[in-house]
């Protein structure tokens, strides 16, 4: 079950995703108030906790009577789906988490480095409720660590540029603020993490982190840029999955 993340949707994992049919069942969807959900679900007060998103992906293994589920997350996307195993550990064996961070902002108190101090997200966030187009190609490149013109960058910055503003604002800031590290350390089931070696989002010491700091976790690092390496390196991305789900 494929977990998309922020401004996105379930098309995205669509050179990934069919990788898979062979072997496994593929359940993709639309996080709520993303994609071609019903955007009138979307409720702020509930959505501003993560878990509400893992409890909707709960909904859907409970309605298709799924178990051994192996989710794979992107992003905040993966962040959700181990909410989602955390809660329901019978019905999830593995995670696999595509450039997931547990926290993007830094604690120095902690002595962790999330990469943004909290100017610099205020100033992220900022410039998305006053500008999503301003915003949406700006980061764009910078998500997929690639030029303006290639074709990763301008579906994602489609894809931003078609998400409900108001659902955008308020989402972008529960992404950006969100702080998952003690879910992280409580993991309940395996966890592959996929992250690239040049990630503008997410700096190498989060990996490490996670590395040491989640419960049977196993770090891959895929030689590529960016933070969105099932869009720009689906093949690498493939490979390493299946050699996980090979030896899980």
């Amino acid at each position: 079950m494929f977990v998309h993340g922020f401004g996105c949707d379930r098309s995205m994992w669509r050179d990934v995703a069919p990788a898979f049919v062979q072997t496994h069942r593929i359940v993709t969807y639309d996080l709520t108030g993303m994609g071609g959900s019903d955007l009138s679900a979307y409720e702020p007060r509930r959505y501003a906790d993560l878990q509400s998103h893992a409890d909707d992906l709960l909904e859907i293994l409970e309605a298709l009577s799924l178990r051994d589920v192996c989710l794979v997350g992107h992003s905040i996307g993966a962040s959700i789906a181990l909410l989602a195993a955390n809660r329901a550990p019978e019905r999830v064996s593995r995670l696999v988490m595509v450039s997931p961070s547990p926290a993007f902002l830094d604690d120095a108190e902690a002595g962790y480095r999330g990469g943004f101090g909290r100017e610099e997200i205020e100033g992220l966030v900022g410039l998305l409720e006053e500008n999503q187009l301003g915003w949406s190609m700006q980061m764009a490149p910078t998500i997929t660590g690639q030029p303006v013109e290639a074709p990763s960058t301008e579906t994602l910055t489609q894809s931003f540029c078609r998400t409900d503003p108001e659902i955008a604002r308020h989402f972008g800031r529960v992404t950006f603020f969100s702080d998952r590290r003690a879910d992280y350390e409580r993991a309940a089931c395996p966890v592959l993490i996929l992250h690239c070696s040049d990630d503008a989002l997410v700096p190498m010491n989060v990996a490490e982190w996670m590395r040491d700091r989640v419960p049977d976790a196993t770090l891959e690092v895929l030689e590529a840029s960016g933070h969105s390496p099932h869009m720009t390196v689906p093949d690498k991305v493939v490979k390493t999955i299946r050699q996980h789900l090979g030896t899980a």
